[in-house]
């Protein structure tokens, strides 16, 4: 019975801030993704459709992540870009079947670090795309896996 309760008073108090116009649902979504890039199948497409085709070498930006990583299916990256201005940060992994693994955007000067895990069925190079003032920046990290993590 309690659980019943507590149910309708949490769908009638959000629906009635819904229509007093004190939650807007469309700014609780995420940006709009670009499916172009995530749906490329090659590192170029990915780098084209993202606007990073002729992205210049940075020492800026900062990867850690294992060498060798022993399941492909979970490896841990973080990266930290100290490039002024940071808008985006782009993980690709030059062979993975798409290789476009995240497109972070920053708003309102946060900074420029990113925390996560992802997926690889072999070794490759893993590249963070870095964005700053309308220019494109890029730094490549070689990861040996052992264990394949995309279906191998």
């Amino acid at each position: 019975m309690d659980r019943i309760r507590r149910l309708i008073l949490k769908l009638g108090a959000g629906g009635g801030a819904l229509a007093a116009g004190l939650l807007h649902p469309s700014r609780a979504f995420a940006a709009d993704w670009n499916k172009t890039a995530f749906d490329a199948k090659a590192l170029v497409d990915a780098l084209k459709n993202i606007g990073a085709a002729g992205a210049a070498e940075s020492a800026e930006i900062v990867i850690k992540a294992p060498d060798m990583a022993e399941n492909g299916a979970v490896i841990p990256i973080e990266v930290t870009s100290h490039i002024a201005g940071t808008e985006s940060i782009a993980l690709l992994a030059e062979k993975n079947p798409f290789p476009l693994i995240a497109y972070i955007e920053f708003v309102n000067g946060a900074e420029g670090y990113i925390s996560t895990r992802f997926k690889m069925g072999q070794s490759s190079v893993v590249k963070v795309v870095v964005k700053a003032d309308g220019k494109s920046y890029i730094a490549s990290r070689e990861i040996k896996v052992t264990i394949g993590g995309c279906g191998g």
